[in-house]
């Protein structure tokens, strides 16, 4: 959550006392004055924890302390799936591989480790993606194949049901 507040003593007090009051937990706080204050507001982000159906109540109880929210974030990518790939990965731009799928706007690769033995031999990689949807995590799966196909990688994948 970003926040945008009044550049005074106490605003930040009064921006972190409503999450407690819902339950919250407050994860970080990042908080970094410019030199010199070229306006009188400060942004804060806040990384917090809720329990289920307490955010309207918190914005609620931010607006009646003056703070505005400028951003909330929620955790989207609620499915996951491991798989290896094997091959000449850095020939091949592997960047361009993972962004492939993130552009999808609905699956990201969140991980990646890779193991290079020698520069002509082939290399392996751990790649983790999380999506919004099983459907979403299905067409990822499905790119990374097509990427797969046309760049001579071999995909393993998970199991089903395993």
């Amino acid at each position: 959550m970003k926040l945008e507040m009044k550049d005074r003593p106490g605003q930040l007090v009064a921006a972190l006392q409503p999450i407690s009051a819902v339950g919250g937990n407050i994860v970080a706080v990042i908080h970094q004055r410019e030199t010199p204050a070229v306006t009188e507001t400060l942004d804060v982000q806040i990384v917090l924890k809720l329990p289920e159906g307490r955010l309207s109540r918190l914005l609620e109880l931010l607006r009646e302390q003056g703070v505005n929210v400028v951003r909330i974030d929620e955790e989207r990518l609620l499915y996951e799936c491991t798989l290896i790939m094997i091959g000449h990965l850095m020939h091949t731009d592997l960047s361009d591989t993972v962004d492939r799928i993130d552009t999808t706007g609905s699956a990201e690769v969140t991980e990646l480790s890779l193991v290079m033995p020698a520069i002509a031999s082939p290399s392996s990689a751990r790649i983790t993606i999380r999506s919004t949807t099983r459907t979403e995590m299905k067409k990822a799966i499905r790119i990374l194949r097509g990427v797969a196909e046309q760049k001579s990688l071999l995909i393993i994948e998970p199991l089903e049901g395993a």
